[in-house]
């Protein structure tokens, strides 16, 4: 079986553990503005780019739009310094991308943080993890849930976004793997996500192996 012409890593909650961080993050910035964080919010929380969970905030809190920009600044400033204090990988992470570089299949990191959270992890907790390049929310004029990101990817390793595969673990972050055309390997965190044609599952990073990846296109 052909193996893919290149992975696409989301990073949080993928490859590191920062999917709790950023929901501490976004309960401390809410409850700063008299809100309660439950799993109601999870969706406009979980996987979601930092604009995103801040325009849910100024919703739910009754604020003006005009509070968006240093409410993104609060929370974006907040997960910077816990991401920078350690953020743990995820199982089978390191191993997986080792594997990868041994059989010299390119991969890329694909996140929806912003480009100071992506450079402090990558020169951080995945220092020396090989990435051909990373792309950022600040990459692209849209980010997850949008197919911008993935579609951005493919196109700077010059091969069809059909012929790659992502490793996703959010439903935003699945349905943006989906709409740009990638074969979407799943390993949920935090929320699940749902199953569908062109999705193959994992619980763990520990299962996936090259041949896994692989079998991901052909699910696809």
């Amino acid at each position: 079986m052909n193996a893919p012409a290149a992975v696409l890593f989301d990073m949080d909650g993928t490859l590191v553990d920062t999917e709790v961080l950023w929901w501490e993050t976004a309960r401390e910035v809410a409850a700063g503005l008299g809100h309660e964080l439950t799993a109601a919010d999870a969706p406009e929380v979980v996987g979601r780019a930092v604009e995103d969970t801040a325009a849910h905030l100024i919703a739910v809190t009754d604020r003006a739009a005009s509070a968006l920009p240093g409410i993104a600044v609060e929370l974006t400033g907040s997960f910077f310094r816990k991401v920078d204090a350690g953020a743990p990988l995820r199982p089978g992470a390191a191993a997986l991308l080792a594997a990868l570089k041994g059989a010299a299949v390119p991969y890329a990191l694909v996140s929806a943080s912003p480009r100071s959270v992506v450079d402090a992890v990558v020169g951080g907790s995945l220092a020396g993890a090989g990435f051909a390049f990373t792309l950022s929310a600040d990459d692209t004029v849209r980010t997850k849930p949008h197919p911008d990101p993935y579609r951005a990817a493919a196109l700077r390793f010059g091969v069809p976004a059909s012929a790659c595969v992502a490793v996703e673990d959010s439903p935003d972050g699945t349905a943006s793997a989906d709409a740009a055309g990638c074969a979407v390997l799943v390993v949920p965190s935090l929320l699940p996500v749902e199953p569908a044609r062109g999705r193959t599952f994992a619980r763990s990073l520990e299962e996936v192996d090259l041949g896994v990846l692989s079998g991901c296109l052909r699910s696809g």
